[in-house]
């Protein structure tokens, strides 16, 4: 039973961008699990300034496992004041996972039979050593059903959360397609930039969207 007075604020941040992010054509990167570019630690950094200017008070913060992913949260944390600030690192919110893809051109990768059937089989489709969405999905809103929303240590008295999760591109998508239950192919269409925010509020009437895709604090970090 959640609590007509708990509500939880969740802020919703991609990683800044990665070395693999940042060269072009190639399905996933030589790396999968690569650093921040000097860009990405800049982004990071930019985003730290906006959270120290807006002073959210997080109560909790989550990153990914993933080196990019933790490099952001670091630089966000020192940018903010908070260098020394502890946060869990956890491997349910890495990024889809597709091994076989690793290092493989997109030209050599997407090929016209390959394209048709990856429509049809749409959020279902596994990529060559990898993970389909629906299982990302399923592993990305277990671990937020289980920590956070349907945690009856947290939603059974009046609470007010204010908690940042950094993450990745595909792995929060399907977070916003099992929050928002929109069209499993609108995932693709829709613009995350590196190091954004998107905020959703949970209460016990359920999920409200506040904002997605907001960068406006990393327009600086165009030009360099």
């Amino acid at each position: 039973m959640i609590h007509e007075n708990f509500r939880c604020e969740i802020y919703f941040i991609r990683h800044g961008q990665s070395v693999s992010n940042s060269i072009p054509g190639y399905v996933v990167g030589q790396d999968a699990n690569s650093p921040l570019t000097e860009k990405g630690w800049l982004q990071a950094r930019l985003l730290g300034r906006r959270f120290a200017r807006e002073r959210p008070e997080f109560d909790r913060i989550y990153s990914s496992t993933m080196t990019r992913a933790i490099q952001t949260t670091e630089a966000m944390l020192e940018s903010m004041g908070q260098p020394d600030r502890p946060f869990s690192r956890v491997a349910a919110l890495v990024e889809q996972r597709s091994d076989g893809w690793q290092g493989v051109r997109e030209e050599d990768a997407y090929t016209p039979e390959l394209r048709a059937y990856m429509s049809a089989k749409g959020f279902d489709f596994v990529p060559p050593g990898g993970e389909s969405l629906r299982i990302v999905q399923r592993r990305v809103s277990q671990w937020l059903e289980d920590e956070l929303i349907y945690n009856e240590d947290l939603t059974s008295a009046p609470t007010s959360l204010k908690v940042a999760i950094v993450g990745h591109g595909a792995a929060t998508k399907t977070l916003f397609h099992y929050i928002m239950g929109f069209s499993d192919r609108l995932i693709w269409r829709m613009g995350m930039d590196n190091c954004s925010i998107s905020r959703f509020v949970f209460t016990s009437r359920g999920w409200f969207p506040v904002c997605l895709n907001d960068a406006a604090h990393i327009r600086e970090a165009e030009e360099v």
